[in-house]
């Protein structure tokens, strides 16, 4: 090796350099013996042939070769490292050896490992710079993202395919099935579907679209950015769905088969838009959303949609008839002037025409004022609403299969995602609840009563008159049978059977009678009511409230409740009030044991919240709510099935193409005990002697045993009779309705009659029909009543007592005469007299006011039966409106939670 790089040979002997390095040998100075006199690769500055001599133990060993190596390492490694061997007390070797702490201040480290891809956190920062990424990983990471981001969408755009207009307008039969799975009818809208070209639909009909929709259609791209971004958060966040708000992203929406609200549905329909908007031309895209949307009544497409509405074809529309199109866009639900208050109420006939009008003139404005219109034409497309004209049946909806399948549509819609555009476009296999003979022998009494008791060719008031009736299985909730009306053929397109709006009358005591039993008056102290309890049943009584003042007209004068008649009974039994009919009774009945819990009973029976009146006035105890007759029979059914309810339903299955609908909820027809059973079973003993004794011994014809009770309102505006066997519960309803206006009017002089009760016609039907539904089953009776409840007497009576009276027996007369037994009484009672044992539910005081003119009520109630043949007193008219508002019923709500 060089000797260049060794220091020469020190002189022997002492010298002042000499005294300074000491003694030689083992000593533990600074610098116990030159570089590489070791002989180890460590002792060399880094490479073995720097040198071969050997040193002792306390020599100094140096691992850099060195000062500018030492400073890389350090720049590398921070300090000097540590030598991997040096000798003990040296000046960077630690007593410990190579990993011993040691005296210098350098400090020992490891070798730094391999380098990583992503340094993060950082390796080499100390504190919270470890934690802030390099500007490289920044960097690096957006461009990643952003790469990513423009890959997908070019994947996406190119897998998407633009949509086609006569795809979408493929339509097939929805399949109704009768309950025993044969077929009753195929009806779709496969003839209502017929695409047309562009130059076929009148410009009036592409501007007010456009006006109405999409001002900007001609210069956007056809997708809008934030409709999309507020869309897509609304669906993370679990909120309401939102369509697109461009007509492209629209003609793109109506072209999907599957409208599952999901991101993936979202982000291809979004692809799909800007595909669209980059192929096709605007004209392209305008005739494709005319001939995709849905405008209501089974149309799909501006053609059917001007067929449908006007009889006329698509090119022949008037500018006006087209603003009233372009409004159906916003939802026909809403904006149809014939109404779908079946499918929701807020959707009645008056309400849509006002909708309707005011969409119709605020288009046309927008296209007159986007200069689409001219000064002259749209004076004349303003001058008048082009009112459309009415619906017709569609092919095998006649008689009453049209109302079968209205009822059952609605309760698919009410229990499914399925929306009425998806339901029209077919594929639907429904399997409902009816059972065809019971539905023909329905519809058969009703029409065999008609023939026999109506002529409305010679008598007025036998026009107009409508029958309503349904029947249920108790314990069950299935419909087996409804009758609807006339038929859509006729014209009649309300389904009499589902809809609220004609007062049940007096067939609303028994649940008077059952929240009496359950929750008891004031004066019993919350222990249920008898049905032997005595109550005043004389006619034109006050009516008093719990602190013992009585309820006022809105001029103050003290509010009488009517009987239909004026015959004096004097204090009788609930019994015998329910089965007369008598009103007084069960008014102050009402009263004292609080409207609230009369309520409450009604809805744990099965009546809906929304049928029922909203004033708790006192004539709400003899039937101002207005329920459907689905919900009569089937809270007439929790009676027969000893309070057991089940919801009414009218479908069990449905099916898409074959394979169960994933959406639709499928009844759980398991009952749920809603009255006490005993309780139900003392109205149902009671509703006994009605038709044995009462106003409903027309119904003893059936021959077998059956419970009911009659129902009429004011001025004969509705007769019902709802009545059941253990097997079977139907109520029938009867009324006249103004065909213009819907009001219901008075059947006084109808069927050549003084006056129509629930007793006479609706009972005939009622019997006719549970004649033939029963024919061949066995009678099994009712549960006995055991005793219940406090009987209250006319011990608690007030004065003056009226004279003695003769009760009726405790139980059915062996041969009940057709009119009620002779009494003695007193003379007819003053007006200081009431029919009370008081009252005291804080909710009845209606703000002191009980009759028509004040917040006490509209109607006098039921007054059927009664014992009396005057004419009833004059009183104010009933609540009743004959509306055709939706009332589920195993239709649209179908449940409580409808």
């Amino acid at each position: 090796m060089s000797e260049h790089r060794r220091k020469p040979p020190q002189p022997q002997g002492g010298g002042r350099a000499a005294a300074r390095r000491g003694p030689s040998g083992s000593s533990s100075g600074r610098r116990a013996a030159p570089r590489g006199a070791t002989g180890s690769p460590a002792d060399s500055y880094g490479s073995p042939s720097y040198g071969s001599e050997a040193t002792g133990p306390g020599d100094e060993e140096r691992p850099y070769g060195s000062r500018a190596e030492a400073r890389r390492a350090a720049q590398k490694g921070g300090r000097r490292r540590a030598a991997d061997n040096t000798a003990p007390g040296g000046r960077r070797g630690g007593p410990g050896g190579p990993t011993g702490p040691g005296r210098g201040r350098g400090r020992a480290t490891t070798a730094p490992g391999k380098k990583r891809f992503i340094d993060y956190p950082r390796a080499y920062k100390d504190g919270w710079r470890r934690w802030v990424p390099s500007w490289k990983l920044v960097s690096g990471l957006f461009i990643g993202l952003v790469g990513s981001l423009v890959v997908m969408v070019g994947v996406g755009y190119a897998m998407v395919s633009i949509p086609n207009e006569n795809d979408a307008a493929k339509s097939q039969n929805n399949v109704y099935y009768w309950a025993d799975g044969t077929q009753m009818v195929a009806t779709g809208t496969g003839i209502n579907r017929q695409n047309v070209t562009i130059d076929k639909i009148p410009e009036a009909m592409q501007w007010a679209v456009i006006s109405a929709e999409n001002k900007s259609f001609y210069q956007d791209s056809g997708v809008d950015p934030m409709g999309i971004a507020r869309a897509l958060a609304n669906m993370a966040r679990g909120g309401q769905t939102q369509g697109g708000s461009t007509i492209t992203q629209q003609f793109v929406k109506n072209t999907y088969l599957s409208q599952d609200q999901t991101l993936t549905r979202k982000f291809k329909e979004m692809f799909i838009s800007i595909k669209v908007g980059t192929k096709l031309d605007k004209k392209q895209i305008l005739q494709g959303y005319l001939n995709t949307s849905y405008y209501g009544r089974g149309a799909y497409g501006i053609q059917a949609a001007a067929q449908t509405y006007y009889g006329v074809d698509a090119v022949d529309l008037k500018p006006s008839q087209c603003a009233f199109l372009a409004a159906l866009l916003k939802g026909p639900t809403y904006y149809d002037p014939a109404g779908n208050a079946d499918l929701d109420p807020s959707a009645d006939a008056k309400s849509n025409q006002k909708r309707s009008q005011e969409r119709w003139s605020w288009i046309l404005g927008e296209m007159h004022k986007d200069k689409h219109l001219s000064d002259a034409d749209y004076q004349k497309a303003i001058k008048a609403y082009p009112k459309p004209q009415g619906r017709k049946a569609t092919k095998g909806m006649t008689g009453q299969i049209s109302y079968l399948a209205d009822t059952a549509k609605k309760y698919v819609l009410a229990h499914s995602d399925i929306t009425e555009a998806q339901f029209d476009k077919g594929g639907y296999q429904i399997y409902t609840t009816f059972q065809k003979d019971k539905v023909n022998e329905l519809s058969k009494a009703v029409k065999n009563v008609q023939k026999e008791r109506l002529d409305p060719k010679h008598r007025d008031r036998d026009k107009y008159v409508q029958f309503g009736a349904a029947s249920v299985k108790p314990a069950n909730g299935a419909i087996v049978a409804l009758y609807g009306g006339d038929g859509y053929e006729n014209g009649h397109f309300t389904n009499n059977a589902d809809t609220s709006g004609v007062p049940v009358g007096s067939t609303w005591k028994p649940f008077v009678l059952a929240a009496a039993m359950q929750y008891g008056t004031y004066k019993s102290e919350g222990e249920g009511v008898s049905p032997l309890s005595k109550y005043n049943g004389n006619d034109h009584l006050k009516v008093y409230k719990p602190d013992g003042s009585y309820y006022l007209n809105k001029d103050n004068t003290p509010f009488y409740q009517n009987n239909e008649g004026p015959k004096p009974w004097g204090y009788i039994t609930l019994r015998k009030a329910m089965e007369q009919s008598v009103n007084t009774p069960f008014v102050q009945l009402g009263v004292d044991v609080g409207m609230t819990h009369v309520r409450d009973v009604a809805k744990a029976a099965g009546i809906l919240d929304q049928s029922m009146s909203q004033n708790l006035n006192p004539s709400f105890a003899i039937g101002t709510s207005t329920p459907s007759a689905i919900r009569m029979a089937d809270a007439y059914a929790t009676f027969a099935a000893s309070g057991k309810q089940v919801d009414p339903y009218s479908v069990t299955a449905v099916k898409i193409n074959g394979v169960d609908a994933p959406s639709f909820v499928k009844p759980k027809p398991a009952p749920e005990q809603a009255l006490d059973a005993n309780i139900a079973n003392n109205v149902t003993d009671v509703l006994e002697n009605v038709i044995q004794n009462g106003t409903g011994q027309k119904a003893r014809a059936l021959g077998r045993t059956a419970a009911g009770k009659t129902g009429t309102t004011d001025e004969n505006k509705s007769a019902w009779f709802v009545g059941y066997t253990r097997q079977l519960s139907t109520s029938v309803t009867m009324f006249r309705e103004n065909p213009k206006d819907h009001k219901l009017l008075s059947m006084n002089g109808t069927a050549g009659v003084d006056s129509i009760h629930g007793g006479d016609i609706p009972t005939l039907v009622w019997t006719e029909y549970m004649k033939a539904a029963l024919k061949g089953s066995n009678d099994l009776g009712f549960p006995p009543a055991t005793e219940i409840g406090k009987i209250q007497d006319e011990a608690g009576a007030p004065s003056p007592t009226p004279s003695v009276t003769i009760t009726p027996s405790q139980t059915p007369s062996d041969t009940p005469s057709p009119t009620p037994s002779k009494t003695t009484t007193s003379p007819s009672p003053s007006p200081s007299q009431s029919c009370q044992f008081g009252g005291w539910d804080p909710n009845c005081n209606g703000n002191g006011n009980g009759n028509g003119n004040g917040t006490g009520g509209t109607d006098t109630g039921g007054v059927d039966g009664g014992g009396g043949t005057s004419p009833s007193p004059t009183v104010t008219d009933t609540s009743g409106t004959g509306s055709t508002r939706g009332n589920g019923n195993g239709g649209f709500f179908g449940g409580q939670t409808g």
